[in-house]
């Protein structure tokens, strides 16, 4: 029994520590929104040059990359410009390379890091981004409603689906005891605290293995740890208020791996990021956290709160790890964030 027991709360604790910062659903609205909405277009008529941004490393490239090349020469169109990505390079050169040459469309067949990538050089032009999802996470994917388990699907929706615009969003960094600046482009979602803690401590070996599921480990062993952290949060250019958070989270839409739907009102091109922060002090606000996700019942809890803006500022007196859309993206004492309303052309299924 006692053995059980253990395995009980091992359990729980790992469902507490991935659903409380990958999960958490919106209580009710605090600001005014409406989605944009507008329908997907049919994309320009006649032949199309596509080329691909090829992870070789990922196990399914090969079998992407002949599905592309196949329906290519069944449309009669000319073959795919093909170019891989390096452990130096994960897609800056390659995605300029592609425009340059005249691309109508850019196929990342990846993780979300080169999505990612391929995402920042195509916001703000008519260039199309079609998805071929071949990682871990496949964020954007799903938020775009792509069976994520069809690659076949995939490469046809990426070449012959419909267009809309979404927005994306940039998250810029200053660690002021080294420094170091960095500015990163994000999709879908980026953190502080925790959540990128969690992630930069995941076990590669085991992610390999069970996918997002071993996030989990990693989160089990960051509960106990420092607790909240002091932080200074500022939105829309407003006056900087302190508070004590465990994670601050900026969602651009709502979906993430596991079937979590984040936030369900977070909608992918309305001009606002729906910001998170979660502040608990003990396993107890883990757990109230995760049995609010679990019944989703609506009556607010004291240590999360929900924001939305179209800026966010925060400041830190020591470097906080940070993440956009599950990579790592180092420790930070300044982070700005901003969404860019309809930025980026994606190929979708409706």
């Amino acid at each position: 029994m006692r053995n059980w027991i253990i395995a009980g709360a091992v359990t729980t604790a790992g469902a507490v520590a991935v659903t409380s910062w990958w999960g958490v659903r919106r209580l009710r609205e605090q600001h005014s929104r409406s989605a944009v909405g507008e329908p997907a277009q049919a994309p320009p008529p006649g032949h199309q040059q596509v080329a691909v941004i090829l992870n070789p490393t990922k196990a399914r490239a090969a079998e992407a990359e002949m599905l592309i090349e196949a329906a290519c020469r069944g449309a009669g169109w000319p073959r795919p410009l093909v170019f891989e990505t390096t452990a130096e390079d994960p897609g800056h050169s390659m995605t300029q390379r592609a425009l340059e040459a005249g691309a109508d469309v850019v196929i990342p067949c990846g993780g979300d890091g080169t999505v990612r990538v391929v995402a920042e050089a195509l916001a703000g032009s008519d260039v199309a981004l079609g998805l071929v999802p071949l990682g871990t996470g496949n964020l954007l994917a799903r938020n775009i409603d792509l069976d994520i388990t069809r690659i076949s699907q995939c490469v046809h929706t990426a070449l012959f689906g419909r267009q809309r615009r979404i927005d994306t969003a940039t998250m810029s960094l200053e660690d002021r005891t080294t420094g170091r600046k960095s500015t990163h482009t994000f999709l879908v979602i980026a953190g502080m605290g925790m959540d990128a803690e969690i992630l930069s401590d995941t076990n590669e070996d085991l992610k390999r293995a069970v996918g997002w599921i071993a996030y989990t480990e990693a989160g089990i062993r960051h509960m106990p740890g420092r607790r909240r952290k002091r932080v200074e949060i500022s939105l829309n250019d407003g006056d900087f208020q302190t508070r004590r958070v465990r994670s601050v989270l900026f969602a651009n839409c709502s979906k993430l791996p596991g079937g979590v739907d984040f936030i369900p009102e977070a909608y992918i091109d309305d001009g606002v990021l729906d910001i998170v922060v979660m502040s608990p002090r003990s396993l107890i606000g883990w757990v109230a956290m995760y049995i609010k996700i679990l019944f989703q019942h609506n009556h607010p809890l004291p240590v999360m709160s929900f924001y939305g803006a179209q800026k966010v500022r925060l400041r830190s007196a020591e470097p906080l790890e940070t993440q956009a859309d599950g990579d790592p993206t180092g420790p930070a004492t300044d982070i700005e964030v901003e969404v860019h309303p309809l930025s980026l052309l994606v190929r979708v299924t409706h």
